[in-house]
């Protein structure tokens, strides 16, 4: 996808923030869009449906944290990317974000070429091709769409969490260490606490169900197809 063609939504009540990031952003060919708070953002991302949205934690009106949730209810936003963009860089800040389904958490103030570099990163998971659907006893996964559907009930994942369920489900029964996990899904380049891949794993246990997933106690984590 050409860089032009990509959307991005700012969200801080900082208007300085707003001027400086979107600027830096525009330079590199994004098609900026922004808002100043929880509220605006959620009308404004089902506008102009962004590919990534930069969300502050602290605003008026409504937080960041519960209009990522508010976010990830909606199908239609399925497939954006939400990353947190805080001052704030205490662990229950980033522990919140991801509860809320957040993919990704950057602290500010922050230089623009990292901003820019975190950017790339994050936006490298948007693809123009599709893939074919996999079924795995009774879930199907569809890799267009985003989606999960388990006994013909659709599950809508964000975006991190369906890559990581992806990953498992390639090898049922192979177990995935946290490296390779982290490698995969986050990529490398992004830095992210030693909690995420818990609560991404918590969530998904919540939504396909508890029994498909295996801990396995100072490795990883593994996909199974039915309780043993």
């Amino acid at each position: 996808m050409e860089t032009n063609q990509i959307k991005i939504l700012l969200v801080d009540d900082e208007p300085d923030i707003l001027e400086i990031v979107g600027y830096n952003l525009e330079k590199e060919g994004y098609s900026i869009y922004t808002a100043e708070n929880g509220l605006e953002a959620i009308e404004q991302a089902k506008k102009i449906q962004p590919h990534l949205i930069l969300l502050d934690v602290m605003m008026p009106e409504m937080d960041g944290v519960e209009a990522c949730e508010k976010i990830r209810e909606l199908p239609e936003l399925g497939e954006v990317i939400i990353s947190f963009f805080t001052a704030r860089g205490e662990d229950y800040s980033q522990v919140a974000g991801f509860d809320a389904g957040a993919d990704d958490y950057i602290t500010k103030p922050i230089k623009p070429k990292l901003l820019i570099s975190k950017i790339k990163s994050l936006l490298r998971r948007v693809k123009d091709d599709g893939k074919n659907n996999t079924q795995l006893g009774g879930i199907i996964i569809d890799r267009d769409e985003y989606l999960v559907i388990k006994d013909g009930n659709k599950i809508v994942l964000p975006r991190k969490e369906f890559e990581l369920f992806s990953l498992l489900t390639s090898k049922p029964g192979k177990v995935f260490n946290r490296e390779v996990i982290m490698r995969n899904v986050w990529g490398g380049d992004v830095v992210v606490g030693d909690r995420t891949i818990d609560v991404h794993i918590r969530k998904l246990r919540e939504k396909i169900g508890d029994d498909h997933f295996k801990t396995v106690k100072g490795v990883g984590y593994k996909f199974v197809l039915h309780e043993n």
